[in-house]
């Protein structure tokens, strides 16, 4: 049970556990004696979790996704080697990648070139510094592996209950909903998986939206947290179950388009953007804003549980926005091919790869 003795051990004042900010308004902790459900303290085992996660992922990407990702013809592109130059390089490391035309000019005077080969230097040098075909499909090859055991591992565990299927038996009795083992451990991977993410995320491929993957993933742990404390296990198990029915999907149409299988990726990113409008645009929020907001009494975790599915539902409208770009732009321009001879860091981006930056 909930004491004030296990508050007490672990650190934590009792008023921060208030029953009326966790629980809805007539429930207390003392509801809950003799009920096996969720301990905060319990999350803190995403912290090995999250470390152990990462050493999986370190050997995966090893010993499986690279000797695969070789098989299937996977290869980096060969690219130019730049000259070392201490003026260009000093300012590239300390000023930034793309120099003004104003600093062109004084770097070109400096290092004694032309602007158009200093210009070239710092292409180029882009190019070197950006992460290999081989490291992208490591990295989405991994991310593939969790997501699709993840969603059908959550489906197994959900098939049979009949809150999944009927969304208002989600809180019948609540708060006095025991919470199963298998359920507990599942919070715990997500938990330890988006932790993990964020430890590697400086270290991954850096995509536009990384602004937007750090805001995903906080708010995605702060979710994971706050229901889990507050034993919204259930909802809080279908919300994972929607997001992460199309991941898996994205990932493969990554490391489709990393291999240059182009008909099997665009119909393979086809069936992503048919799902994730589906599952994020149309099933989350009937889940999250009919049958939690409009069928659920308001108290303080809720409210605040609310405000992150909100900055969830952004994201997603965010990240629809690009992907229904991205299938204008499959269809208006299937036939139409970059030269392979261009230098330019844009030739190394396809359409498919474009989109991958989704989370």
């Amino acid at each position: 049970a909930f004491c004030a003795h296990h508050l007490t051990r672990m650190g934590l004042s009792e008023g921060f556990w208030h029953h009326e900010y966790w629980l809805p308004p007539g429930a207390t902790w003392e509801d809950l004696k003799g009920i096996q459900y969720p301990q905060p303290q319990d999350l803190l085992l995403c912290i090995p979790g999250a470390l152990l996660l990462i050493t999986v992922r370190c050997i995966f990407e090893r010993t499986v996704a690279l000797p695969l990702g070789r098989r299937l013809g996977v290869s980096d592109k060969l690219r130019t080697k730049v000259q070392h130059n201490a003026t260009l390089e000093d300012y590239y490391v300390l000023l930034g990648k793309t120099p003004k035309e104003g600093d062109l000019l004084s770097l070109a005077k400096q290092s004694d070139l032309t602007v158009q080969k200093v210009e070239t230097w710092f292409r180029h040098w882009r190019a070197q510094d950006r992460p290999g075909l081989m490291k992208k499909f490591c990295e989405a090859s991994w991310r593939f592996t969790f997501y699709l055991t993840s969603f059908f591992s959550g489906l197994a565990l959900l098939y049979d209950k009949p809150w999944f299927w009927d969304h208002t038996v989600c809180w019948m009795r609540f708060p006095q909903q025991p919470l199963s083992p298998a359920l507990g451990w599942f919070y715990l991977l997500e938990l330890s998986f988006y932790c993990s993410l964020v430890v590697t995320l400086p270290f991954d491929v850096k995509r536009k939206d990384f602004k937007e993957q750090i805001i995903h993933h906080i708010a995605t742990i702060t979710l994971i947290f706050l229901s889990y404390c507050a034993n919204l296990v259930r909802f809080g198990m279908i919300v994972m179950l929607v997001h992460d029915a199309s991941d898996y999907i994205l990932e493969l149409a990554k490391m489709l388009h990393y291999m240059k299988w182009k008909r099997v990726c665009e119909a393979v990113f086809i069936v992503f953007a048919v799902v994730f409008i589906i599952s994020r645009l149309v099933l989350f929020p009937l889940i999250t804003y009919y049958y939690f907001v409009t069928k659920f009494q308001l108290f303080l975790v809720s409210c605040m549980i609310n405000a992150f599915l909100m900055i969830l539902q952004l994201l997603h409208i965010f990240w629809s926005y690009l992907i229904i770009q991205m299938i204008f732009g499959i269809i208006l321009h299937r036939g139409k091919r970059k030269d392979a001879r261009s230098d330019t860091e844009e030739s190394d981006r396809s359409e498919a790869e474009d989109l991958a930056k989704t989370q």
